[in-house]
């Protein structure tokens, strides 16, 4: 659910990005890891909307659990992440062994718990 205001999210693609944004600060969940990191402003240009990334290693599992645990997260995002991301921020979620398997609930909670912890500044910074 958007809510009006808030900042449309662009996808990071490039590796260096998904690097860049493993630099910043860490929140672990059950079902995800959350990295959050704000880009300079000669990073951003005119661009300063929220972009947002997903992963998902072979820890995860086979090729199936991994596309499911990545589109279970990309729902999350829209339901949690779309609403209270910032501006000049890039947040990567990372799917763990749990994810596929968790309620949609409890990972709506771990979203929401994590994005907490990183921006009170309780997440590991890398």
């Amino acid at each position: 659910m958007r809510t009006t205001g808030a900042p449309a999210l662009s996808r990071l693609l490039s590796r260096a990005d998904f690097l860049r944004a493993a630099r910043g600060v860490k929140a672990v969940a059950p079902g995800l890891v959350l990295q959050v990191r704000r880009r300079s402003p000669d990073e951003t240009g005119d661009d300063t909307r929220p972009r947002v990334g997903f992963t998902a290693s072979r820890k995860v599992g086979n090729a199936v659990v991994r596309n499911r645990s990545r589109r279970r997260l990309r729902a999350a995002v829209t339901d949690v992440l779309s609403a209270r991301a910032e501006a000049g921020f890039d947040y990567v979620l990372i799917a763990r062994a749990g994810t596929a398997e968790r309620t949609y609930d409890e990972l709506l909670a771990d979203l929401g718990k994590a994005l907490d912890r990183a921006r009170s500044g309780k997440g590991r910074r890398s």
